[in-house]
Parts: C-alpha cells; sequence; structure tokens
C-alpha cells in the first residue's frame, strides 16, 4: 500500500487540467516532476540544487515553470514517520507559502513520506544501480509523488 495523501486544503484547489508540476524538496537537492496535460502520467523532469544553508532556489524553478507552464503545483510534505510535523515539515510549509506568493499558482502539500524509498527500491528491482545517481533519485521520487497524487484524484 503506497502511502501519501493530501495534507491540507490551504489555498485554491489544483485545476483538473493542464500540467502539474511536482516538488520534492530537499536540504541539497529538489527533485522535480511534471504530468501530462491530462493529468494521467508523471514523468522525472530535472534535479535543482540548493547551496547549503540557502534559501529556496526559486529562479531555478522559475525557469522551469516558464518553460513548462504548469497549471498547479504539487508539493512534497516530508512529515515523520509517525505523520507529525518536523522542523522541516514547517520550513516546507514556509517554502509553499513563498512559492504561491511568488508564482501565483495554487500549490497543494501531498504526505512525500517514502517517496525516495520507493524510488530506490523501483531502480534496485529493475537490476539498477542507485550508486552516483543521487540527481535521478531525486527526480524519481518527485515522479513517485506526482503519480501517487494523480492517481488519487482518479478515485
Amino acid at each position: 500500500m503506497l502511502t501519501g495523501g493530501m495534507m491540507d486544503s490551504d489555498g485554491p484547489p489544483l485545476p483538473s487540467t493542464g500540467r502539474l508540476m511536482a516538488i520534492d524538496p530537499g536540504e541539497k537537492r529538489i527533485g522535480l516532476a511534471l504530468s501530462d496535460p491530462s493529468q494521467s502520467l508523471a514523468h522525472p523532469l530535472t534535479t535543482l540544487t540548493r547551496r547549503a544553508g540557502k534559501r529556496f532556489p526559486m529562479k531555478q524553478l522559475r525557469v522551469h515553470l516558464n518553460e513548462h507552464q504548469p497549471t498547479g503545483l504539487v508539493l512534497g510534505l516530508p512529515l515523520a514517520a509517525d505523520g507529525s510535523d518536523s522542523e522541516w515539515t514547517e520550513k516546507v510549509r514556509t517554502v509553499r507559502s513563498l512559492i504561491a506568493e511568488k508564482t501565483g499558482l495554487p500549490v497543494a502539500l501531498w504526505d512525500e513520506r517514502m517517496s525516495t524509498a520507493r524510488a530506490l527500491s523501483a531502480i534496485r528491482d529493475l537490476g539498477g544501480s542507485t550508486k552516483g545517481r543521487k540527481e535521478e533519485i531525486d527526480q524519481l521520487a518527485a515522479t513517485v509523488m506526482l503519480q501517487a497524487y494523480l492517481d488519487s484524484r482518479k478515485t
């Protein structure tokens, strides 16, 4: 069974048509994924890099927003294993406010626990190595998270 789910409904709901972009935030790397316009299938996009101790790389994100023109964003919320908030969770909530303010796009929070573990497992199941593939893994984790979000809207 997949974990993950809508975390809150602050702000406008995400549109049901047009591309959605997922953002899987990390302290060093931020995985991005994109849906198709029908919001059926997610695919990896890229990985943004955050310099240690620096703010969210809004300029880097804006390049991809301008290129792909998503109608909404899904931001991974890194909850603790027991589902509670952590210091990192609060930082991500602040990032959500920043992204919504700077882009004007609706931003949904999605429980992203286990998305990286599922991405690693998928690579290993296919006989691949995860060594030296951190950026690909971050993109795949964002893809796993976005696909779970898309699938949840179909039911």
